[in-house]
Order: C-alpha cells, then structure tokens, then sequence
C-alpha cells in the first residue's frame, strides 16, 4: 500500500511539473505571462480555467494544422496558409508551446485610440480642412469604407445619404455585443439588416466612447446639409467595433484574453469580405494602435495584414500621437552613464533597452514611506543565464510593493543586438509619489531605451527625443501609416466661447504626431492629412449619457433629428487623420477599383504636398507629404501631364452639376471677374473653350450636349484664387 501511494505521488508531480512546463521562446510576452499567471507562479491571481485566448499560431505542418489545434482544444477561426488565426485554451497553451510543429504563438493587447488629449480638444475646421474640395466626380460610389474602431452612434444623420433616402451602413459587427445567441463569429454579434444596425443603435461601449462616430464621419460622411462632409460621402459603410483598454469594464474577466490583435485582424477580414461580396474595392480606416517592440510580437500579425491587403483592398492606421513625448534616449558611448526617472499616471513602466555589446547594465532604484528605498541591477549576462532569459522579482519598499519583471533576448531585426526588457508595476501610480529610476551604466557602450507605456524621463534632456515612436499596426509594411498636419488655430464651440488650440498651421506638422523612423529602421509615417481641430459628427447617445463631459466642450453645434439631441464635434489627433486619407483612396479606388497598396503608396509619393521644400521627402516627420486627393486623382486619369490644367483647384469657387447638365459656378465674391474656361475629355483632349463673366451666385455652363462621361473643366482668371481645374461626371 505504501509503495502504491508513493507511485501515485510521483506520477501526479510528474504530471503537474509537465502540465507547468512551456516552451517561453515560442510564446510572445502576453502569452507568456498568461501562462505563468495560470500556473500560479506570477504575482497576480490565476486565470480561470475556462479561459481562452486569441491569438496567431504559425505551424510547421501545414496539412496536419488543424489536428494538431484540435488535438488541444483550439478552434481556427482563419487561416492564412501555416499561419492560424485560433482560440486557445489557456490551460492547453504552455502543452501547445511544445509541440514540435508549433513554430510561434503570438497575442498582443493594449490598443488605445489615437486622439489627442494633451489639453480640452478643439476644432473648427471642415472634416477635411486644407485638402481641395471634394472632386464633383468622386464620392466614393461603388467603393466600400470600412472603420474599425470604438463607441459607434449608428443613428447619426450624416451616415445617410445627404437626402436621407439611403442609410449607407450596409454591415455591423459589434465584439461586445451581448446577442450572441445564434451568431457565428467568434465574440459578439453581427448585423446585416438597415432595421436591426438602426434598431441596435449604438455599439455596446458607445454610451461611454464617441470616437468611431467622429472618424467615420470625417472618413464617409455625407455631412446632413452642413459643411462637415467626410471625404467619400457616397460610399458604401462596412464597420466593426472591436475592443481597447477603454472597454476593459465591459468585458467579463474570463474573456478578457479574446480580445487581442488577432481578433482585430478577424475585423479586417469581416469588412474585406464583405466588400468582395459585393464585388466593391474596399479601403479601412483603423485608429488605433500600441507601441512596436524588438521581440517580434508583430510578425504574425503583420504577415496576416500582407494576405489581407492587395489589389483593391487598402488598409490605412493612425501613426500615433507620442510625438510630444520621450520615447527614445541614446547613452552615448563616451558617457559612463545616464540617469532616468520612471513614472506612469497608471500602475506601471514598460521599456525596452537596447545595447550594441552587452556590456552594459541597470541600476533600479524604487522608493518607499517614511525614506525607505530598495534596489535591483539587470545584466544582459545574468539574464541569459537564467533557464528562461526571464527575471521576476518583488521589492517591498516599507509597505510599498514593487513588481520587476525583465527578460532578455537578441532584436528580431538585428539578431546581433542584445535587448533587455523591463516592467516595472506597483499597487498605486508609479513614480507620481515616491522616485522610480534607474541608471543606465556602460562605459564605452551606446545604449538606447524605448519608451513602451509610462514614461522616461532622462536627467540630461539631450538625451531624449520623440524618434520611434510609430505604433503598431501603422508601422506594418503593407499598411498605410498616416500622420497629423494642422491648419485651425481656434473655434466658437456651441456655447459661443471661443477656444484656442494651436497645434501647427498652414499643413505644419502637429507636434503630437508620431514620428519615424520604425524599429528596424524603415521611413514612417507613409502620407500626412489634416489631424487638428477636424470637425466631424459625434455620439447623441454619448451626449445624452455624459453632458458634463470634458470633450463635450468642444462640440460646435448642437441640433435634433428624429427626436434626439446630435452633435457636430471638434477632435485632434492623428485619429482624426486617419479617415480623411482613408477616405481619399475611397476616391482613388473608385476611379481605378484595382490599386494595390503600393500603387497607392506610388501616388502618394508622386502628387502629396511637402509643407518644408527644403526637406528630403520621405522623412520620418512627414513621410512623402499631406495627401492630395484630387491630384492623386488627376494622376489616375492620366490628366497630370495635360498642357494647360492645373493641379488644383481655384479657390474661389465652388462646382455641381445638375441632372439635366448645367454646371454651376459658384463665386465667392460679389464683384463681376471674366474667366477663361476649358473643358477636356480624361485623355485630354480640349473640346471646349469659351469665355464666361462670373457673376455674384451662380453661373451656369450648358453641358448637356457632351456625351456622358468625366471631364476636367479648367477656369483661368486674372485673380489666382480663379484660376484651377476640378472634374465633373456627367
């Protein structure tokens, strides 16, 4: 009996040390922790035993994959040749990690959407200010604008047509819809009907966030008789509402890891196959992101975003708004060392340090009540001697706690650089009320530190600066990064008080917009649009929730529809970029339905505005330029090359054209002015010329005797604001 009972002892420790054991290096941080939390080894509770993750899987047996996930409990959900998009069991992933024909697990979290809030946002420029007006040819009919993003109000006037004869959401996918009775996707719910999106009404998180509302509006609006139309306000509207730190509260614990990078590419996936669907071109507008890091926690995630992407299916991301901050420190080589302060308005500091020899070590220094402190020294050595690279650690400081965790590895871009990665955590806010920091040491080493989350402060200010700050997924090749340009300097908000937020002016960079270069050394952002002071709709079921709320103050009208209260609202941020660029290529993919990301990079390249002449273009501040769509356009229809047409349009007037072919010349001014008007076919051949005296309104040119079709109408005057071209579709 005694015997049988230690044979029963050994085998359950066998099996419990077995069922603890992972293969880390497969496994991207948040995996790794996840499986260390489950196991009860790290400092916070253990998951539930029901959890899942999604995340990417990558296999070396392409035909066996999914046995091989089903053998473990895992379900793809997609699959990009070896690559899977699945969920995981979190019991099953330290199991899954040694599977020889598991080549790497990655999930990352931590998106937040890309708007500025350094102070009270402001506004009072159109949804697509500094850009040409809208070319009279193209609105985005027969393209599909997707947004993935947050706190959509489904309801809002301006996401019809601007009749109100047509609501132009054709596809809704909410990840935190409560309906999932019956539905297919993996978290939440879908809606395909106009009567079940309008019945919905607002996306689960939109009582709380209006952000999608005001970047769909900048992207696709049709501007509900305003001034505030978005760029493609004839489009077809995919969208999805996928989940940030911001709706953490929403989200039951035990899902809590279902929301990952990989769940969002499932919502680029949802809005591209639809378009396809459809047989429409399709552009995404994504207003989120997080930093980049030297492990490769973005490999799959990329290489998902390259089969995603192609000919008529354009991705467009936000840069990111670090640019005001540190986000990159350089110890030179001749310096002994370096201090740096670390603190967070949350719980943590997250950094990355990267040394071009080993040789180099940190000093942290954590501080307590009542004077007492406690410190820790990392060194690349030490930490590769570790069985798996990774140091935890907790320094109780009086009755402070402070929670370390760093590991090592080579950089995936550069495998002879080593990169040391630190988290440090605590109970309270970090740093804001008892010094975090540390020393950077390293005689004759270069060392550069990445900011990840919190911030670094460095003693010597010359240290620091704003590089590298690009965040994920914009920092993808195939994926359009767009940075913030701004042009309003103040507004009247609907209350009548005039508010100032100067963030650049005449196409000037905003100084929040994050700046290049990316990790492994590539120009971003790609293309630059108007970010600051957009004005765009926003959430009547946000207003109606918190009509206190500190954004609020920057609404500039206020008016009703169908019996509630909406807004017209003004926002900063390389959020509000994002859309207008997005909806631009909307316009691009409507005249050529084909163009490949690098197709659209090519134009970007030949027709953006560089706001500095004296710059190299492309440049990590502005990468080729801000976005022309309407040269863009004109270099699409192979009109740029044509004698005699401008590249822009006049500024001084205004084109529609009618049904029954009279174009309208409207003029700004009251006072009679003759202008010379031309008229070419898209292969630029002239077959009209004559002479008009624009008059204070309207003046109308008889273009129904032209056969049906595009045409580029160029108006010369004595004044320059008269003189430029715009297309016309009759």
């Amino acid at each position: 009996m005694r015997n049988l009972l230690i044979v029963l002892l050994t085998f359950l420790y066998t099996s419990v040390a077995q069922a603890q054991h992972a293969d880390f290096s497969k496994m991207s941080p948040m995996l790794r922790q996840i499986t260390l939390d489950y196991q009860g080894k790290a400092h916070r509770a253990p998951i539930h035993d029901t959890s899942e993750v999604c995340a990417f899987v990558r296999l070396n047996e392409e035909e066996e994959g999914l046995d091989i996930l089903k053998s473990y409990g895992c379900r793809s959900l997609a699959r990009f040749g070896q690559i899977h998009i699945a969920s995981i069991p979190i019991s099953s992933l330290a199991s899954l990690s040694l599977h020889p024909a598991v080549n790497r697990i990655e999930a990352r979290q931590g998106n937040t959407v890309h708007m500025d809030t350094t102070t009270v946002l402001m506004g009072g420029a159109k949804a697509h200010e500094g850009l040409s007006p809208l070319p009279q040819a193209f609105t985005g009919k027969g393209v599909v604008v997707g947004v993935q993003d947050i706190g959509f109000d489904l309801t809002h006037p301006n996401f019809y047509n601007n009749m109100l004869t047509d609501y132009r959401i054709r596809r809704f996918w909410d990840f935190l819809s409560t309906d999932t009775i019956g539905s297919e996707l993996y978290v939440g719910a879908d809606y395909t009907t106009e009567e079940s999106i309008k019945n919905y009404a607002h996306s689960r998180d939109g009582l709380i966030i209006p952000h999608g509302t005001h970047t769909l509006g900048s992207a696709a609006g049709s501007g509900y008789n305003t001034p505030y139309r978005g760029m493609a306000p004839s489009s077809d509207i995919c969208l999805v509402s996928n989940a940030v730190s911001d709706d953490v509260p929403l989200i039951d614990q035990a899902d809590l890891y279902k929301y990952t990078y990989a769940t969002d590419a499932l919502g680029f996936k949802y809005i591209f196959d639809y378009a396809a669907s459809r047989g429409m071109p399709c552009v995404i507008s994504f207003s989120e992101g997080s930093p980049m890091d030297f492990r490769g926690d973005d490999v799959l995630y990329y290489e998902v975003l390259d089969s995603l992407t192609g000919p008529g299916r354009i991705l467009v991301a936000s840069a990111g708004n670090a640019g005001q901050q540190v986000t990159h420190i350089r110890k030179p080589a001749e310096i002994n060392q370096t201090n740096i302060a670390l603190l967070s308005d949350g719980k943590s500091v997250y950094f990355s340090v990267k040394g071009h020899t080993d040789h180099y070590s940190l000093l942290l220094h954590m501080n307590g009540p009542e004077g007492a402190s406690a410190e820790r020294t990392l060194t690349v050595q030490d930490l590769y001697m570790l069985s798996d690279t990774t140091f935890t650690d907790t320094l109780s400081v009086g009755e402070k706690p402070y929670y370390i965790t760093a590991t090592c590895y080579p950089s995936c871009f550069n495998s002879n650089e080593n990169v040391m990665e630190v988290t440090v955590k605590t109970d309270t806010t970090l740093g804001l009320d008892y010094y975090v920091g540390m020393e950077v040491e390293g005689p004759g080493c270069e060392v550069e530190i990445f900011r990840g989350s919190g911030y670094i402060v460095p003693s010597d200010k010359s240290f620091g600066d704003n590089a590298y700050s690009i965040h994920s997924p914009s920092s993808a090749p195939s994926v359009i990064s767009v940075g913030a340009t701004g042009y309003r300097t103040g507004f009247t908000n609907y209350l009548g008080q005039y508010r100032s937020y100067d963030m650049g002016s005449h196409g000037e960079r905003s100084d929040y917009s994050s700046v290049g270069p990316t990790y492994d050394e590539r120009v971003k952002p790609d293309v630059m649009a108007p970010g600051t002071n957009v004005i765009s709709s926003y959430s009547s079921y946000y207003l109606e929730a918190k009509p206190d709320a500190r954004d609020i103050l920057s609404d500039v009208e206020h008016f009703d529809f169908q019996g509630r209260t909406y807004a017209w609202n003004a926002n900063s941020g390389t959020s509000m970029s994002t859309p207008v660029v997005a909806g631009a290529i909307a316009l691009w993919l409507e005249a050529k339905p084909d163009l490949s990301p690098s197709d659209v990079m090519e134009i970007i390249k030949q027709t953006s505005r560089h706001y500095d002449p004296n710059l190299e273009y492309p440049n990590n501040l502005y990468g080729y330029g801000e976005i022309d769509a309407y040269a863009g356009l004109l270099h699409i229809l192979g009109l740029s090359g044509v004698t005699g047409l401008s590249l822009s349009q006049p500024s001084s007037l205004t084109f529609s054209l009618s049904d029954n072919g009279k174009l309208k010349l409207t003029c700004e001014e009251t006072n009679n002015r003759a202008v010379n008007i031309s008229i070419y076919t898209t292969v630029g051949s002239l077959i009209k010329s004559f002479r008009k005296t624009l008059t204070s309104g309207t003046t109308d040119i008889d273009l129904s005797q032209l056969p049906h079709g595009i045409y580029a109408v160029q108006v010369n005057g004595s004044d320059a604001r008269d003189t430029g071209s715009t297309l016309i579709r009759w």
